[in-house]
């Protein structure tokens, strides 16, 4: 999480940073229309996620580093039963997708102490398991449940092998006061992941689109830009962040499912520092969530629209904020 690296130490050393991360989604959106009728009824879903990710980061000198990130998640979605009264609960958990990242600082901080651009690239490796099952609630009269996947949502893995592409920057006008910037997309290739307990066969993209259970493998952005501010032992930041889960990946398919959209948030954020030890929290609040028309509604809304017009727009849960608290340490 920091945004500039120290320059005044040229040696290896080790880093281990543990970030938690939280956060409970349970608004409803289609586009950017809340569908706040969802609340009133108590029909939402929602879910809740809490990941931890280990990263151990290996810093070789003062330009080149490579670290490799072990995310594990818990993981839970409340929904109503098929009778639309009783509200049950599904779970995952265990290891999550795994990264290994290099990493290189494009000027000498020796020469350049007020700014620098860090360019990073790196593997997402598929280790994850993108076929979590749990018991669904199907009678609740007689208690009736059905094994089955649990939703996309929740899932420990996307099921595919992707690229890590990263720059961060920074620019400080004076020792206490500078700016910041991230930018994060992880490309993912592969068209869909099926799991080992669903028979769908795959469809090509002039079929009709999959069902939910036909795992589409989507490509991942995040955008951090903002301000910090130095004060003693305290670093205060303020920026705007933009994640995002795009309709259309840069490099192979868009079929099977997936939920697009992007939210846009103010992050405020504090770091602490004391001698090798940081401590820092995060906490981005939601400004702007969009729930954007995925391909799959795309071609059901082109298949009728000569004849209903009816167009198809799938809904999609989003938090109000995301809590991220953390601990990193430096081992000479």
């Amino acid at each position: 999480m920091n945004e500039h690296p120290d320059s005044t130490n040229s040696s290896a050393y080790w880093l281990v940073n543990s970030n938690n991360r939280y956060y409970k989604s349970f608004r409803h959106f289609i586009g950017k229309q809340e569908q706040t009728q969802r609340l009133v009824l108590h029909n939402n879903v929602i879910n809740k996620v809490y990941q931890q990710d280990i990263t151990l980061t290996r810093i070789f000198n003062d330009r080149w580093s490579m670290s490799m990130d072990l995310p594990i998640s818990d993981n839970s979605r409340s929904q109503l039963d098929p009778t639309g009264t009783t509200r049950f609960s599904t779970h995952s958990f265990g290891l999550g997708d795994m990264n290994l990242t290099a990493a290189y600082w494009l000027f000498n901080p020796a020469k350049s102490p007020k700014g620098n651009i860090q360019v990073g690239t790196g593997i997402k490796f598929a280790t994850g398991n993108n076929n979590v099952m749990d018991y669904f609630l199907t009678n609740p009269a007689t208690g009736a449940r059905t094994l089955k996947l649990v939703d996309q949502s929740i899932q420990l893995g996307d099921g595919g092998t992707g690229i890590i592409t990263e720059i961060n920057a920074y620019y400080n006008f004076t020792p206490k006061f500078g700016f910041y910037g991230n930018f994060y997309y992880l490309l993912n290739p592969q068209d869909v992941s099926i799991p080992k307990s669903i028979a769908t066969q795959p469809a090509t993209s002039n079929t009709a689109p999959y069902t939910a259970d036909v795992f589409s493998v989507p490509d991942q952005m995040l955008v951090r830009a903002g301000a910090s501010l130095a004060v003693k032992k305290m670093d205060f930041s303020l920026g705007v962040r933009y994640d995002e889960l795009p309709v259309y990946d840069l490099v192979g398919g868009v079929d099977g499912y997936r939920r697009p959209g992007y939210i846009i948030a103010a992050e405020p954020g504090i770091n602490y520092r004391i001698n090798n030890v940081a401590l820092y929290f995060y906490c981005p609040i939601a400004i702007i969530r969009d729930r954007t028309q995925s391909v799959a509604d795309r071609r059901a809304t082109a298949a009728v629209a000569s004849t209903t017009g009816v167009v198809t727009h799938g809904d999609a849960a989003f938090a109000d904020y995301v809590i991220n608290v953390g601990i990193t340490v430096k081992f000479q």
